[in-house]
């Protein structure tokens, strides 16, 4: 068994959609990025990635590499997860907790773990989702973006 840990964070931004877990959410603002900006699909990347010891998700996709401009987030999930299929390695199961004030994560999450779960070739039972705020506490608290944590474990 192999343990892995990812986080991301991006800051809201005008003029995007709010791509989460693979789902578009009804927000007034999304996240900046260079590609859809997916800090859930970012962060379980990572954690794969580094459970696998094959690095992260900025070695395989550097966004100083405009072939990744705008780039599904989702996408890149299953090429990393190729990568690690490839090595050998097998996902047994993911926990990922998105901190976030608003929109509250709830009503997504079925779909979060569908999408994901297609992503990596497993059942939505391997995929867990948790929304938590931050108490209206920093920069999460003021509503100025979203962190996302994830833990991967391989086998």
């Amino acid at each position: 068994m192999r343990v892995g840990i990812g986080y991301d964070s991006h800051r809201f931004a005008d003029g995007r959609k709010l791509i989460l877990g693979g789902v578009e959410i009804p927000h007034p603002r999304g996240l900046a990025g260079h590609s859809d900006a997916d800090a859930v699909a970012h962060a379980l990347t990572d954690a794969v990635l580094g459970a696998a010891g094959l690095g992260d998700i900025g070695s395989l996709f550097p966004d100083s590499d405009p072939r990744w401009k705008g780039a599904n987030s989702l996408e890149l999930l299953h090429q990393a997860y190729r990568t690690v299929a490839a090595a050998g390695h097998r996902l047994v199961q993911a926990d990922i907790t998105v901190i976030v004030e608003r929109p509250k994560i709830g009503p997504h999450v079925a779909l979060m773990r569908e999408r994901l779960a297609a992503a990596l070739s497993v059942g939505p039972h391997a995929i867990s989702v948790k929304g938590k705020t931050n108490e209206g506490m920093g920069w999460i608290g003021r509503e100025e973006g979203v962190a996302v944590i994830a833990v991967a474990v391989l086998e």
